[in-house]
């Protein structure tokens, strides 16, 4: 049984800027990452080879391997505590964005200061949307696109593999302390790990996993929000005039109906929309790329209506998993319906989609989403879409597409301090996987934070020894 200092479990956002902050830092740490997914080279999704639907690979590689799922998505970092998570609450809001902007440097550095950084703070967009009940949030965005995105992780991962040992296609299955106060840890393939820090960096491929973990060591956790909607999809040059100027548009609405908060999340200009395979649920998101030679005709974001649930309910994500297990039942993966089929109350049929102006990006079924998405949620996106119209017209036509579901699971959100450590010493829940964050940038923000850490008492460790 071999001993590490530290092991890293998962290779997502969090943990890809925690080995980097590791190697980059002078101490006398040994370090392994597990990650259940391929590393760079062999995260190819079927449907890029030619599949025609989701195939359901184990693991799926659009949302496991080396960077995690935001490895294969458009590469938007979004540096602001507005939203994307709630790491300001634990190390401070400057800090925080301290943090975003040295994970921006870090990029840059690494091939990603060609990519333009956008700003919704003095744009003309948040004035025009107030103006129509909608509210822009603030924030600074670097987009790198995905083919950029994947280029950098490359040469993280290249920097970082002679200080990190990484296996990949490991899975663990149990994570114990032992009685001298070690971790032990074991994988899918039989092998035994010890290491006096644990660091959990799952993201939200984990999120069964990591609560499971809590809930046998006895961590609380807090579980009590999802988020549901679907996939809008129209003509690029409906919202060109948002996305040249801001790109990322984070717009909320409140419903007059219901009173509901509905919002716009991962904007894709010029992208497309993808499958994606979370415990074994086809869910829908997109991507966009860099480069000019890759880009669509279509623009494509979330609507997403937030969800939070009181005693004595507890389980958020069993409640968007079992909205997403009908979408599959329906329709063998991916719905799609018309806006128009939509609203008028029918479903969309392979003959009402060949009269379709938009051109769907994703092969889907077409449907009704009207089976799936219960009736509160499915009115606020049709009351939010007719908002949007308003500051982009043309979102509110026929042939704007929906594709169903988009579910956001948010993971427990595990009990940590400042630090992000546990209330085991020893232990750290960070990045998505701990419910702490929601994006990329923090993500990669909490890894660095736990890797100033763990190198600081390395360190001190080291010079105690001597």
């Amino acid at each position: 049984m071999k001993h590490y200092d530290i092991i890293i479990v998962g290779a997502g956002a969090s943990g890809v800027f925690l080995s980097y902050e590791l190697t980059k830092l002078d101490h006398a740490a040994s370090i392994l990452m597990l990650d259940k997914g391929a590393d760079l080279k062999h995260r190819q999704c079927p449907i890029k080879k030619g599949a025609k639907t989701c195939v359901k690979c184990s693991p799926c590689h659009i949302m496991n391997g080396y960077g995690g799922a935001g490895t294969l998505s458009d590469g938007k970092y979004n540096i602001t505590t507005q939203f994307g998570g709630d790491l300001h609450n634990y190390v401070g809001t400057d800090k925080a964005l301290e943090l975003m902007e040295y994970v921006d440097e870090v990029l840059c550095s690494m091939g990603g200061a060609d990519a333009k950084l956008y700003s919704t703070a003095s744009s003309d967009l948040k004035t025009i949307a107030l103006r129509n009940d909608l509210h822009l949030l603030e924030a600074k965005v670097r987009h790198l696109g995905t083919d950029r995105n994947v280029k950098i992780l490359g040469r993280m991962f290249d920097y970082c593999k002679e200080r990190v040992e990484t296996m990949f296609y490991t899975g663990v299955t149990d994570i114990w302390q032992q009685e001298d106060g070690l971790f032990l840890v074991t994988t899918d393939k039989g092998e035994s790990f010890t290491c006096k820090d644990l660091v959990l960096a799952t993201g939200r491929s984990g999120s069964k996993w990591i609560s499971d973990v809590c809930d046998s060591l006895g961590i609380s956790q807090e579980k009590n929000r999802v988020d549901i909607g679907v996939r809008v999809e129209l003509p690029a040059e409906i919202f060109k005039h948002i996305t040249d100027d801001v790109y990322e548009s984070k717009i909320v609405y409140k419903t007059d109906k219901y009173n509901d908060q509905v919002r716009t999340f991962c904007m894709n200009p010029y992208g497309e929309v993808v499958a994606e395979n979370t415990n074994g649920i086809v869910t829908v998101n997109g991507h966009s790329y860099a480069d000019p030679a890759l880009r669509t005709e279509n623009t494509n974001f979330a609507l997403l209506v937030t969800n939070r649930f009181t005693e004595p309910f507890r389980d958020s994500n069993e409640y968007g998993e079992s909205i997403a297990r009908l979408s599959n039942m329906l329709g063998g993966g991916v719905l799609l319906q018309r806006f128009g089929d939509l609203v008028k109350g029918r479903r969309s049929s392979e003959r009402r989609m060949q009269k379709c102006f938009t051109r769907p990006t994703l092969q889907a079924t077409p449907g009704d989403l009207s089976l799936v998405i219960p009736k509160r949620q499915l009115d606020n996106i049709i009351e939010m879409i007719y908002a949007l119209d308003k500051i982009a017209p043309g979102t509110a036509n026929e042939d704007t597409l929906l594709y169903g579901v988009e579910v956001k699971f948010y993971n427990s959100r595990v009990q940590v301090d400042e630090n992000l450590e546990t209330g085991i010493k020893g232990l750290y829940a960070l990045g998505d996987g701990s419910g702490v964050t929601h994006s990329l940038s923090q993500a990669s923000a909490s890894g660095v934070h736990v890797g100033r850490i763990l190198a600081k008492q390395y360190r001190t460790n080291e010079k105690r020894r001597l």
